[in-house]
């Protein structure tokens, strides 16, 4: 599997199967670069409806540069999705859908608590085969054994001590931090640092620079 990072928690995920490569790109937002001219995607999915996740702007474009892609999205990105015109399938917790033969199982449920007087919109995480997960804005457990975990380092809905004892319940093979991009460069290193020295044993962090692919 590739991944490549274009900032704060919209990634490309690449996956080998039947002889071809599946290209899915999660959670093009506002605070994410360079995604725009990216082409043959098979899916564009999206966890929620914040806009550091849904970029409609430049959403629009990015659809139609990719005719053969699915769009897929939880309800309250698709209500977003339905005043733009864009085309999409809507997905929730316990669906398992497929993208090119490979399995999808959607899990989460809400978006984690900034505030208890702010309203807390549907967060759905995307299980990939047993190779990808990512959590969008929650830490929700997949329940088994996965590869690659996209961790959360920071957000007005967390704290990194949160981030790294989730890390430690998932405990994945490989853990990429993302959603860091309101971080101020002293401090993203300094979360970057902490997850990476507090990983459990068997965990390797790879940080990956926005524009930046690592086979993992």
């Amino acid at each position: 599997m590739n991944l490549t990072h274009f900032g704060h928690a919209c990634v490309l995920a690449e996956l080998d199967t039947d002889g071809r490569t599946v290209r899915m790109l999660f959670d093009p937002g506002a605070y994410s670069a360079g995604f725009e001219g990216l082409r043959d995607l098979d899916a564009i999915l999206f966890t929620h409806e914040h806009p550091d996740h849904l970029d409609t702007d430049r959403l629009g474009p990015l659809v139609k540069a990719n005719p053969a892609a699915t769009v897929i999205a939880d309800p309250g990105t698709a209500d977003r999705l339905r005043d733009c015109g864009v085309e999409h399938e809507v997905v929730r917790p316990g669906d398992t859908l497929t993208v090119n033969e490979i399995p999808v199982r959607v899990l989460g449920g809400e978006h984690a608590v900034i505030h208890p007087q702010l309203p807390h919109p549907p967060n759905n995480a995307y299980l990939v085969g047993d190779a990808l997960f990512h959590p969008g804005d929650a830490f929700t457990a997949p329940g088994q054994a996965i590869d690659v975990l996209l961790v959360p380092a920071a957000g007005p809905w967390m704290k990194i001590s949160e981030g790294v004892d989730y890390l430690r319940q998932v405990a994945p093979r490989v853990a990429v931090p993302i959603h860091q991009a309101g971080l101020a460069d002293v401090h993203r290193n300094l979360h970057h640092q902490l997850l990476t020295n507090l990983a459990p044993p068997e965990t390797r962090v790879e940080i990956l620079d926005t524009g930046t692919t690592r086979a993992l």
